[in-house]
């Protein structure tokens, strides 16, 4: 029946003569949306293809332009990278974000992608720090979409995660939303604004509350997982973003939010081509606990395809599918989890990061400060962060103190390892997994050495990770449907760097500064040229 009512709402977009071109500055299409579901590899479309209904991810599958060959060329398969990438059509050492956090030399700490010491969170009591896009080194697609129509188009980003929502929005963007972890109310930063819009704060005042206290349950009616108020590692009450977050709940709470952004913000109705991002975090809060085939997972992907499809519904209803251009990707798949693995004898291993952290510590102190132990490093495994200024301390220039560190990387069980300076130089083989890690690289963050990993070998003791240059961590989904495309699926080698400048092509604007990407003209519908006398003569 929902997907009745949704052709009924698609009206003649299913089978629409296309126009001759679309063109952001006149509104068509009225709104670009972009879904991003992070940690969503790319093989759980065909997974459960067949358990899906109709009208959510089928929808797309079936009546957009469907692209199973989509993988990230590069190897810091992570969250805040997935998003830089996809919305500037850049790499990381185009876009400059090159992990979810990293060493700050003058803070003497880890820094997140996003902190901003300049701005101030909106939303929560007290006088919390901010965040901004001030580290992207690359403009965004919704960036160009804010200079072609000089401010008209709209811009917004909405996630659980302040870099989901921070990150895709640009520099430009209206408005980036993301929730306090404790609370689950929504806030933004002074970046944007200096107080949350009214119907945010009517929002918050009554959402929250009405997803404690509940079960999720699988299709027989078993209980996967409870939302009961509990105590946390810390003694403390558990925060919303530990309970709820990891449940198919929060992903019902983002769309429920994004629907009051765009009815409020009055998305699609203006003069110019509107944007929103959505990324919707729930499946990596989950996924890194159980893995990817849990039955959990499996729930978690089945709810979502019915969320998905009240979600178009909704877009159906309020602007138009004629109307809307939709795109749908992640950020990163996620691997295996290692016993599971190691189970099919294939090398596995779950790792302690903290430990070997020490270890490496203990043997780069044995080599330059013998009998005076110091934190060399920081690691965000298979990531390591150099402190520079232990370094200097006993003497040891950049280019050995890398050194050093990626041969106690290999000690530890790393495959091998490229350093900050010598991607800075392009001094890595021309090899495929070469290019990944040139293409990883960037100049913000301290002195650091990326390792390469084993495969199925993650840093935390139990659980899963990605942030690796393999399969299971660089595919990921893309399908776009609009008017401009042709359903069908897609089996040319794509990458999540071609959705911005096919995207920006297609609106008639510039691509972003950085975008490497390629159009993907085989997914575009032809053209009906007019008929006018004359036209195509000399």
């Amino acid at each position: 029946m929902r997907f009745v009512l949704t052709l009924a709402v698609l009206g003649s977009a299913v089978g629409r003569p296309v126009p001759s071109s679309a063109s952001a500055y006149n509104g068509h299409p009225k709104l670009l949306v972009v879904i991003v579901i992070d940690q969503f590899r790319g093989d759980y479309l065909e997974r459960y293809r067949d358990q899906f209904g109709d009208a959510g991810f089928r929808f797309l599958l079936d009546h957009g332009a469907y692209f199973p060959n989509c993988n990230y060329n590069y190897a810091n398969t992570r969250t805040a990278p997935g998003h830089s990438t996809l919305f500037t059509g850049a790499y990381s050492n185009g876009h400059g974000i090159a992990a979810n956090e990293w060493w700050d030399q003058k803070k003497k700490r880890m820094v997140t992608s996003v902190e901003d010491d300049a701005t101030k969170l909106v939303g929560v009591p007290g006088d919390k720090t901010g965040a901004s896009p001030h580290n992207l080194l690359a403009d965004t697609l919704g960036d160009e979409l804010k200079l072609a129509t000089q401010g008209k188009s709209r811009v917004f980003g909405v996630s659980l995660k302040d870099r989901a929502a921070v990150l895709p929005a640009g520099f430009a963007g209206d408005a980036a939303y993301w929730i306090d972890p404790r609370s689950g109310q929504w806030v933004t930063s002074t970046y944007y604004r200096d107080d949350l819009p009214k119907w945010a704060q009517d929002f918050n005042s009554s959402r929250p509350a009405k997803y404690w206290d509940r079960e999720w349950k699988d299709a027989q009616g078993a209980v996967l997982r409870s939302t009961a108020h509990r105590k946390g590692k810390d003694g403390e009450e558990a925060s919303f973003y530990e309970v709820i977050g990891s449940t198919t709940f929060a992903n019902e709470y983002e769309f429920e939010f994004a629907k009051e952004l765009m009815v409020y913000e009055k998305l699609g109705q203006g003069p110019a081509t509107d944007l929103i991002s959505i990324s919707l975090s729930p499946n990596d809060i989950l996924g890194h606990q159980v893995g990817p085939d849990s039955p959990e997972m499996q729930q978690m992907a089945l709810d979502l395809d019915r969320q998905l499809a009240d979600f178009l519904n909704f877009l159906g209803h309020q602007i138009g599918l004629a109307n809307v251009w939709i795109a749908l990707s992640a950020d990163h798949g996620v691997s295996s989890l290692p016993d599971a693995v190691k189970k099919l004898h294939i090398p596995a291993a779950n790792l302690n990061a903290g430990k070997l952290e020490t270890e490496i510590n203990k043997a780069i102190g044995a080599k330059f400060s013998p009998g005076h132990p110091a934190a060399y490093v920081k690691l965000d495994y298979p990531l390591a962060w150099l402190d520079q200024d232990a370094f200097t301390a006993v003497h040891v220039r950049e280019h050995d103190a890398e050194e050093a560190v990626g041969e106690a990387l290999k000690q530890t069980g790393m495959r091998d390892y490229y350093t900050k300076s010598q991607l800075a130089a392009g001094a890595a083989p021309n090899t495929p997994l070469g290019r990944k890690y040139l293409n990883s690289y960037s100049p913000e963050g301290s002195w650091y050495v990326m390792g390469v990993p084993d495969i199925y070998t993650v840093g935390p003791g139990k659980g899963t990770d990605h942030t690796s240059p393999y399969n299971y961590d660089t595919h990921v989904p893309l399908a776009i449907y609009g008017l401009p495309f042709q359903p069908g699926t897609y089996r040319t080698n794509t990458e999540p760097v071609d959705l911005a400048p096919t995207l920006a092509s297609l609106l008639g604007i510039n691509a972003p500064t950085h975008a490497i990407g390629r159009v993907l003209t085989e997914a575009l519908a032809p053209t009906h040229r007019s008929t006018t006398s004359g036209e195509g003569q000399p």
